[in-house]
């Protein structure tokens, strides 16, 4: 990561990352398009328990992200036992959250989803999915740990194949458990964590094959200042995906006074938009162990030609995005088994949010360069400013003022106050730590 070209290795680092999470989003789309063709009422009851099964990748993710960049910075300062210390207290910590989101599946995800309806066969749907989701995390904590792990050592190809494994193990699932078995959103749910647990398996066994830490039993145990380390790094984007989970809870409350139909389109939304998010997130997670190599290694270049290599491809992905959303949202809908409603609530819909996306590209690969140099809670105001600080407000002002329509315009205009916001953090993050090495 010190010495190959930056554009040779960007890709070789990106790519495999790029297509693990476009096979991410593939997974989080399967059981959507399955459970609306079981029910209307089953793929609400999804989209409502989105925000707990959002909640659970925010903190697996959050916690990878700090081990990650730890882990690349001490490898690339020769620190070897802080980067061994520092991988196995991450599985410890994948563990430890598990714990946590169990408790919480059993004892508040109805108190919770009941916020949002009072339609009892709705509610009772939501919860069945939210829970097993919640109770049978483990296999996601400890896979997208694992994934983290190997990413950091420049390994960016297993953790492709341990993604794909999971998402195919559900695909196959899915139908089996929600039609076979009539199982409904609990067999979604079950095919999911399934598939879950088989990315886990296969994550612990490259990360003990990995030439680069050494993770076993013994050491598997919590290093008090490196959790320090990780969570200075990791809390922040916990807090981003966090505050997605109170964005998607928000706007589902404020979408519902218009229509259960509104919600359905806002979930088909939300699992549409990954297929274009998620390739400029894998590539921002390969982007990160670049910017944190060359950062412990003090190359400031290598840096700044890593970062405009990743705007540009990050830019084009968008863009292909909101062309597509702009052309074919009809077709886009059908795959929902959409309903006349549905294309009439939904086809503007798309058209007006994909507009968000190009901006939204320029902050995640900025946040790439604060999560990397340990200033990640810069990308914690961009995400607060940028969904609870307007997002929100506009949702709610906007829809009360012109309809719908105004809910999904607020998208676009929470983007562009985060693009400033993000240029704001990166001037000074360039100028007062890059510029120096």
């Amino acid at each position: 990561m010190g010495v190959e070209r930056i554009p040779k290795l960007l890709m070789r680092m990106s790519l495999p990352m790029m297509l693990s999470m476009l096979v991410q989003a593939l997974y989080n789309v399967v059981d959507s398009i399955f459970v609306a063709r079981y029910s209307e009422a089953a793929l609400t009851a999804v989209s409502l328990a989105f925000p707990l099964q959002n909640l659970i990748i925010a903190f697996a993710v959050g916690t990878g992200v700090g081990v990650n960049s730890i882990l690349a910075r001490r490898l690339g300062e020769k620190n070897y036992e802080d980067a061994n210390k520092a991988a196995n207290t991450g599985i410890f910590l994948a563990f430890a959250t598990y714990i946590a989101f169990l408790l919480a599946g059993l004892f508040f995800a109805r108190p919770f989803l009941s916020l949002f309806t009072a339609d009892a066969q709705l509610l009772d749907l939501s919860v069945q999915y939210a829970m097993i989701c919640m109770c049978f995390s483990l296999g996601c904590f400890v896979d997208i740990t694992g994934e983290r792990i190997l990413q950091a050592t420049g390994d960016s190809f297993h953790p492709m194949i341990i993604q794909a494994a999971g998402a195919i193990t559900n695909i196959i699932l899915d139908p089996i458990f929600i039609f076979t078995f009539d199982m409904g959103v609990a067999g979604a749910a079950i095919a999911t964590v399934i598939g879950q647990w088989v990315s886990m398996f296969l994550a612990i066994y490259y990360v003990r094959k990995n030439q680069f830490v050494q993770i076993k039993m013994r050491r598997i145990r919590p290093a008090r200042k490196l959790i320090k380390d990780i969570y200075v790094v990791g809390a922040p984007t916990i807090v981003m995906n966090s505050v997605s989970t109170v964005l998607v809870s928000a706007l589902n409350g404020i979408l519902i006074a218009f229509s259960n139909m509104a919600v359905s389109v806002f979930g088909v939304y939300y699992k549409l938009q990954s297929f274009v998010f998620m390739p400029v997130f894998g590539l921002n997670n390969g982007l990160i162990p670049i910017l944190a190599f060359n950062f412990g290694a003090k190359n400031r270049k290598r840096m700044t030609t890593a970062t405009k290599y990743g705007l540009v491809i990050a830019v084009l992905i968008m863009l292909l995005g909101t062309i597509i959303f702009q052309v074919a949202p009809n077709l886009l809908l059908s795959f929902f088994n959409a309903s006349d409603e549905m294309y009439t609530l939904g086809v503007p819909a798309l058209r007006i949010l994909s507009v968000c996306f190009v901006p939204a590209a320029f902050s995640i690969v900025l946040s790439a360069s604060f999560q990397a140099t340990g200033h990640g809670f810069f990308s914690m105001f961009v995400s607060i400013i940028r969904q609870l600080v307007v997002l929100c407000p506009c949702a709610y002002l906007l829809g009360a003022l012109i309809g719908v329509t105004g809910v999904w315009l607020s998208f676009t205009i929470a983007e562009v106050f985060g693009l400033a916001t993000a240029l704001i953090f990166y001037i000074w993050l360039y100028s007062k730590r890059i510029k120096t090495l």
